[in-house]
């Protein structure tokens, strides 16, 4: 099953999830396959396709229970059933509640010997973005900051550049190429026009979706967000009176512009990340300030912290912590996080951790 999981992460397969298959006939592979993209065969199919007639009373390894319906491509089931596997051996259930177990109980009516729940933490790690679209309908959402060690994300005026060394900041390329988009607000466009790129200098780059967050419409049209917008989508977020002639110019730079309605305090952060996931965004990284941080936090929608912490110290009640807002009035009241762990990064330690409160 673990050999099914590294198979499953060489697809780029956004947004249906990572899936790798193995199929093994008296102690010996004899096909192997993963889903490469979204519409291509699924991995099941393609192992089946690789072991030909050798498939007949063989077992068949996958981290995801087989699909049971059609899609862009037709049920997997049926091509399983038909090559005549004798037995299947699934790491975790579909988690669409609409379909999870179908696929099961189809081969097992079949007369198809079924073993679920083999490395089930490790198949829903993997999945995670798949998992958590499919039971909230919201994206997976990956807040990512530079701490210094007293826990400021920039000095009192402003400045971040740079707050983590070259390993961290190559390192976040890596994420970013992992995540469908990367979200930031209007001050950090302001601030910092950052280019919100792909920068990896090996392997696979993929440039992520860049979410651009400006209900007042304040994000100048030449800032470098809007640069390349033909090949890096861009969905702009703003509010219900976008100008007519601000419109028109987004819309012919190709970019993607989504209004809705918003309050004094900004947007209704899970309505919005139900509209973001309307457009095929299984996954975000936010790389906004803190207060773009706080409101996602304190919405529920955040999964999970990626914080890079330098030994720096910035000091200055004024600069800007990793969280804005009032925050909480007792420590009692404070968000929980699990499963931490701590990755040494050159000069600086990278911290991610689970929120707790997360759906």
């Amino acid at each position: 099953m673990r050999r099914t999981l590294e198979l499953a992460v060489l697809g780029t397969t956004s947004p249906n999830p990572m899936v790798g298959a193995i199929i093994v006939r008296r102690g010996k592979v004899v096909g192997k396959g993963y889903h490469t993209r979204a519409g291509a065969p699924h991995a099941e199919v393609e192992a089946l396709k690789q072991a030909g007639h050798k498939a007949k009373s063989a077992d068949l390894y996958v981290n995801l229970e087989p699909c049971c319906h059609f899609g862009r491509t037709p049920p997997c089931i049926d091509a399983i059933i038909q090559a005549g596997i004798k037995r299947v051996f699934v790491g975790m259930r579909d988690p669409n509640p609409k379909v999870s177990g179908k696929g099961l109980r189809a081969l097992k009516a079949k007369g198809i010997a079924v073993v679920s729940g083999i490395l089930d933490q490790e198949c829903q790690k993997l999945n995670e973005s798949f998992v958590k679209i499919m039971k909230t309908g919201r994206p997976f959402v990956i807040i990512k900051s530079a701490l210094s060690l007293d826990g400021k994300i920039a000095t009192r005026s402003g400045d971040s550049q740079w707050i983590s060394g070259e390993m961290a900041r190559n390192h976040v390329h890596k994420i970013r190429s992992q995540v469908d988009a990367i979200m930031v607000g209007t001050e950090t466009v302001l601030k910092d026009n950052p280019r919100l790129t792909c920068r990896l200098k090996t392997g696979l780059v993929k440039h992520p979706t860049r979410i651009i967050l400006d209900r007042r419409n304040r994000v100048p049209l030449t800032a470098n967000v809007f640069k390349n917008s033909r090949s890096q989508k861009v969905v702009y977020v703003t509010g219900l009176n976008l100008p007519a002639a601000r419109h028109k110019t987004l819309l012919a730079k190709k970019v993607d512009v989504l209004q809705v309605k918003a309050g004094a305090k900004g947007f209704n952060i899970k309505s919005l990340l139900k509209e973001l996931a309307n457009k095929d965004i299984n996954s975000i990284l936010v790389e906004g300030g803190a207060e773009l941080n706080a409101s996602i936090v304190k919405a529920g929608g955040a999964d999970r912290i990626i914080t890079f912490i330098s030994p720096i110290l910035i000091g200055g009640v004024k600069a800007p912590g990793l969280l804005g807002g009032s925050g909480v009035m007792k420590v009692a009241g404070a968000m929980k996080l699990e499963n931490m762990e701590v990755t040494k990064m050159g000069e600086d330690l990278m911290v991610e951790a689970t929120i707790c409160s997360a759906e």
